[in-house]
């Protein structure tokens, strides 16, 4: 039974009236959409209090889910649409910063350079990288951010983005290559690479 398939029993269940089959999809999914959310909202106490409001939208929204996309994905849209709503309504905008994770670093095709964190120029070069990635993403505009957030941290594929960020797969695929352009371009100087190589 695929991960998707198993939601979707849970869900129905769920909708049956079965509380529990609820909770267990809130501790699959609390972390990763904590997470995700943090990418937005800075306070973490404002991000559990944002997660929470999630979760019991999406509670309140289970009868009218049929399935048409992946639990996960729809968990997600209103993740994302609380918090854009809690920046809103606390006369804020998505943050200017980031948490940088060094295990997100892995993806770099030239991360050999950060994964020997054993002499001080390892480290110092690790530290660079990540604080020039996370200087790169909050400079991004909050689409871009989003759909670079989604596809390289949360792993969603371009039609979940598509349905989570509500909006063509077209215009998915354009926001992460622009916001990867953007990334590199911070990045070359760095990691000395040629203008015609993304890292």
């Amino acid at each position: 039974m695929s991960d998707r398939d198993a939601d979707q029993r849970l869900v129905e269940r769920a909708q049956r009236g079965e509380k529990h089959a609820f909770d267990l999809l809130v501790a699959k999914y609390q972390r990763k959409l904590t997470r995700l959310l943090s990418r937005l909202i800075r306070d973490p106490a404002e991000v559990e209090d944002v997660a929470q409001e999630a979760f019991i939208k999406a509670y309140r929204a289970l009868p009218s889910f049929r399935g048409e996309s992946a639990f996960y994905t729809w968990l997600y849209r209103i993740g994302i649409n609380t918090a854009k709503n809690h920046l809103v309504a606390l006369g804020r905008r998505a943050p200017t910063t980031t948490e940088f994770d060094p295990e997100e670093a892995e993806g770099f095709s030239d991360a050999e350079q950060l994964r020997d964190v054993d002499t001080p120029e390892s480290v110092m070069m690790s530290k660079q990288i990540g604080a020039t990635v996370e200087a790169a993403l909050a400079a991004l505009p909050e689409e871009l951010r989003t759909a670079i957030t989604l596809r390289e941290i949360e792993g969603l594929s371009y039609e979940e983005i598509a349905e989570t960020m509500n909006c063509p797969i077209g215009t998915v695929r354009s926001r992460i290559f622009r916001a990867r352009e953007a990334i590199a371009t911070r990045l070359r100087p760095l990691l000395d690479t040629r203008k015609d190589k993304r890292w």
